[in-house]
């Protein structure tokens, strides 16, 4: 089978706007999340979340005021992953676009409520902000390519299964080049007062009593947006055009719980299987693991750790960071872990003291060493568990 592999990518993420920025906050374990006004029991409060600074409304001297934000932030970070592949988009080199997300267009949605009420106030961006392809149709328009384009909708797992999917694209020469990832921007009442409802998030807390990983001392996960896009092509490809070469995408798996909604597997049966088949016979020198604070989610990663590795595999989360970009997620965690095994480091999962997860040898301080290959997970509403195995290219 053809090794598919890194050659550029680009995000936007809390406190990240580019590789650089990722870089220093990974190694040094910044938190970049903040705060964001929703309305709860008592009105007007203060919800943790990361958001990404920049509103995108001109990407490359051109107006993109009424696109979906998840949509800018895509095609900003699309121009950072082509620039830094040094690819050019031609008719000879095909070229598809595969990304996900979780929930579209839904902060323009809600913010336009009032607006759908007449004619005279009614949007005329309003299909395109309740069409969730309009992710990858506007990625694709921007960057001119005039291929295959797919928009994946499986929950937090979404660009996770994109990069499957462009992955089987380029083994089966569907495409010659494969634009992957994802993007959410969904802060706002709507989500935030869903989670309130279940019970997923705090309001009027600290930064660092929320969204804190492998702890049975605190709830709640903290919303983010972002978005992450990798650049994939064949290895002889990205060889024969003297491409840099970041890293490869060496296997995946994806399954799903088959369960009611808002229900899922806490036996770790589902997402233990879909890790199996994932790294095979390989022992990854880490786990860059989803935890991001909820317990149930938590606790499937523990379960799953203890069941197939020792204490010599370390894990770890990003989300202690960033908070969880939902669709996203998948695609920035890809990103974190390449940047880990050019630099030699596995990030900190900041916050926590491992209350009620002391026999996981959950990573509280940068590790400085090579870094062979990384494991990451992912799984979320809608039942999806999709795994990913990304490894150094020698």
């Amino acid at each position: 089978m053809k090794k598919i592999v890194v050659t550029g990518y680009g995000l936007k993420a809390p406190g990240s706007i580019s590789k650089h920025q990722f870089k220093f906050n990974l190694e040094n374990g910044i938190c970049s999340q903040s705060f964001f006004a929703t309305n709860g029991k008592k009105g007007s409060q203060q919800l943790v979340a990361g958001v990404v600074p920049d509103d995108l409304e001109v990407i490359n001297g051109i107006s993109y005021r009424r696109y979906p934000r998840l949509s800018r932030l895509a095609m900003a970070a699309t121009d950072d992953a082509i620039r830094m592949a040094k690819i050019s988009i031609n008719k000879e080199r095909r070229m598809a676009v595969i990304l996900g997300t979780s929930t579209g267009g839904l902060r323009e949605l809600e913010r336009n409520a009032e607006n759908f009420q007449q004619y005279s106030t009614f949007p005329i961006e309003s299909v395109s902000l309740g069409d969730p392809h309009t992710l990858s149709s506007a990625v694709s328009a921007h960057i001119g390519s005039l291929n295959q384009s797919y928009t994946i909708t499986t929950g937090c797992a979404a660009s996770l299964d994109a990069i499957l999917l462009g992955k089987m694209f380029l083994e089966t020469g569907q495409a010659d080049v494969c634009v992957v990832g994802g993007a959410d921007a969904c802060l706002g009442d709507w989500v935030s007062l869903g989670f309130l409802k279940l019970r997923s998030v705090a309001l009027d807390t600290k930064i660092a009593e929320t969204g804190v990983p492998f702890s049975a001392k605190h709830k709640g996960f903290v919303m983010s947006e972002g978005s992450g896009i990798l650049i994939l092509e064949r290895e002889n490809d990205a060889i024969m055009r003297n491409a840099n070469i970041y890293g490869v995408i060496t296997n995946g798996f994806a399954n799903n719980d088959s369960l009611p909604m808002y229900q899922m597997d806490v036996s770790g049966r589902s997402m233990g299987e879909a890790l199996k088949e994932t790294i095979g016979d390989c022992i990854p020198t880490y786990i860059n693991s989803q935890a991001l604070g909820l317990r149930n989610n938590d606790l499937v990663e523990y379960k799953v750790h203890q069941s197939m590795f020792d204490r010599n595999v370390p894990i770890t989360s990003i989300k202690s960071m960033i908070g969880h970009p939902f669709g996203a997620s998948g695609a920035i965690q890809v990103i974190s872990s390449l940047i880990s095994m050019e630099y030699g480091f596995i990030p900190p999962t900041i916050k926590t003291k491992g209350e009620g997860f002391e026999d996981l040898p959950i990573v509280y301080e940068t590790i400085h060493k090579e870094i062979e290959s990384v494991a990451i997970t992912s799984h979320g509403n809608g039942g999806n568990n999709t795994c990913l195995l990304v490894s150094n290219y020698h």
